[in-house]
Parts: structure tokens; sequence; C-alpha cells
């Protein structure tokens, strides 16, 4: 309760010291719960920034994007991989949490998610772009598996670096064994790359369907990317944190390197 009552004596305090205050940009109804998000100024949020209640600076661009540039403290999160559930690194619905992205137009998505799971103060600035507070660089986040575990695997395809949430099984562990990978690949079928890693490894092979996002193994000892969608026997690795058109701009365009380490 006190708590509570912090967040709301914090939120008059910032109401008092700058004009306009907050502006909701964003309700969604719940029964009769209404869950929100506000749209606060770049200046407004340097402002919150400086105290002291606990709050979360949320990063949702990609983990290439962040490292090339963000807000000192931010976390990663990226857009794409806020689906229902609340993010792990968010165990706090009543946290202050300030979202920002690229341009502004990711992070209204993502605060819209959060706000729909019952997040209470989340608080959207735009985008890095017209930042004009500090900022650094070359600092890798850790990522997550679905547990919350930290991972050891990163992928990169060319020269970029795509945040994957990876599975919690024994072909992944095995995966892992064989570190530091590359992996020439190609486009198969309009919907996929594929590409052998040298070996086989354990699997557990389920017929599904996949969708695009999905890292999965074939046969035991190769690695298929999908862009598209496809039903078949495979065993699930994990599941890229891109939206549908960054997959194929990526992946649709020819062979590609791949790189796991």
């Amino acid at each position: 309760m006190m708590k509570r009552i912090q967040k709301v004596c914090i939120c008059l305090l910032l109401a008092f010291l700058i004009s306009g205050c907050t502006k909701q940009t964003q309700s969604t109804e719940e029964g009769n719960k209404v869950n929100t998000y506000h749209q606060i100024s770049q200046e407004e949020a340097m402002l919150m920034m400086g105290l002291d209640d606990g709050h979360v600076i949320v990063d949702v661009r990609r983990q290439d994007e962040y490292i090339s540039g963000h807000i000192p403290g931010a976390i990663l999160i990226p857009n794409e991989s806020i689906g229902t559930e609340p993010p792990t690194e968010l165990p706090d619905k009543d946290q202050v949490i300030l979202v920002y992205c690229r341009s502004g137009r990711r992070s209204k998505e993502a605060a819209g998610k959060l706000a729909e799971m019952g997040y209470t103060y989340i608080y959207e600035f735009g985008g890095i772009i017209t930042w004009t507070g500090e900022t650094v660089m070359g600092e890798e986040p850790e990522t997550y598996d679905g547990q919350g575990t930290k991972n050891a695997l990163q992928l990169w395809i060319g020269d970029a670096q795509v945040p994957v949430t990876w599975e919690e099984n024994a072909s992944v562990k095995a995966l892992q064994g064989l570190l530091p990978l590359t992996i020439e690949m190609s486009m198969y079928g309009g919907f996929e790359q594929v590409g052998a890693i040298g070996q086989s490894i354990i699997r557990d092979d389920k017929r599904i369907t996949t969708v695009p996002g999905d890292i999965v193994l074939y046969s035991g000892d190769q690695i298929v990317l999908f862009y598209g969608s496809n039903t078949w026997s495979y065993t699930m690795l994990g599941h890229m944190g891109l939206s549908e058109s960054e997959l194929r701009a990526l992946l649709a365009n020819g062979g590609v390197t791949v790189v796991i380490k």
C-alpha cells in the first residue's frame, strides 16, 4: 500500500514541476478495469529518470540497435518479444516503466501491450533519434530464455545480431557444445533458410507448424530458420524476436552465413 502511495505522490510531484504533465494515449478495457499508458516528452522522461523511485528504463529495439547506442541503465526487451505474458525482466506491475525505441512507433506498441497485461505506471517517451541526453555504446545486454535464465548462445545473420529466445531442452544444450558454429545456409521453398551443422545431435522431433522466426533442428544435423511457415517433424530450438518484414529482409534474398556463438 505504501509503495502505491509513493508512486502516486511521485506522479503528483511531476505534474506540479512540469507543464503539460503526462497525457493518456491509449486505454484498453478489461471488464471494469481500464489499463492505460501515458505519452510524455523526453524532457519529462529525463526528470523522471532523476527520481529515486525504483523506475526501470526499457529499450524495445533490436539487440544490434541497443549495442550501437542506448540510454544508460536501460534494459533491452525487444518489442517483438513482448507477447501476452508479462516479461520476466518486469516482475513488478506497479513499477514505473519508461519505454523508448528508435522513432516512437515500437515503443507505443510495446507500451500498449504492457498496459493490456495490467502494468499500471507505463510512460512512453518516443525515440532515441531525438534524445538529447547521454547515451552509451558497445554494452551487450544479457539475454534470457523463457525461464529467466541467462543464455550463452548468440545468433548472427551476416553482420546483424538477432535476439533469440532459446528453448530449454537437450538439443539446445548439445548445440552449445559445438560452439562456435558458422553455418552456410540456403533458401528453400520460399519460407526458410537451411544449413548443415556438420554432425548429428540429439533430437526430439514432433510434427509442428512453424511460424516466422522459429529456429528448428531438422534430421538431427541441420538448422532451419523460418521467415515463413511449414508443417513437418522438427525439434524446436528457439524463436527470433524480429517482425516478419525484418526476417524477410534478412533471409529472403539469397543464401546467408549464420554464426552461433
